[in-house]
């Protein structure tokens, strides 16, 4: 059932933005920026975390998902280090992640090739 409630909630999430793309002009950057401040915004309010246990990767995986792991990181490093934590929680949580997309598009650099769209 995890599987499912998984599939729906993450598939749900990116079906709204994807309506949003399609039927109003805002651009997607916009759209990507707005999903990582709500992933925040929901946490800070207390909103976002029983979605994620509810839908795992569903709701954890998606941009939302991204704002809800800066918010965690800060909430947690604050409770260690004071104020100093609001400026290195959120880096230190997503870490691992930035530094993977960064290595992986790295490595795709040197794989493909680019050309001019015609």
């Amino acid at each position: 059932m995890s599987l499912f409630n998984a599939f729906w909630v993450g598939g749900l999430i990116c079906a709204v933005c994807q309506i949003f793309i399609d039927k109003t002009k805002v651009t997607p950057a916009r759209i990507l920026v707005t999903l990582v401040v709500l992933g925040v915004f929901l946490t800070a309010i207390g909103i976002y975390e029983p979605l994620a246990d509810y839908a795992g990767g569903g709701a954890t995986v998606p941009l939302m998902g991204f704002g809800y792991t800066i918010a965690k990181g800060v909430e947690e490093s604050v409770k260690q280090q004071g104020a100093l934590g609001i400026l290195s929680g959120g880096a230190a949580a997503c870490a691992a992640g930035i530094s993977a997309a960064v290595v992986f598009g790295y490595i795709f650099s040197l794989v493909s090739r680019s050309s001019e769209k015609k």
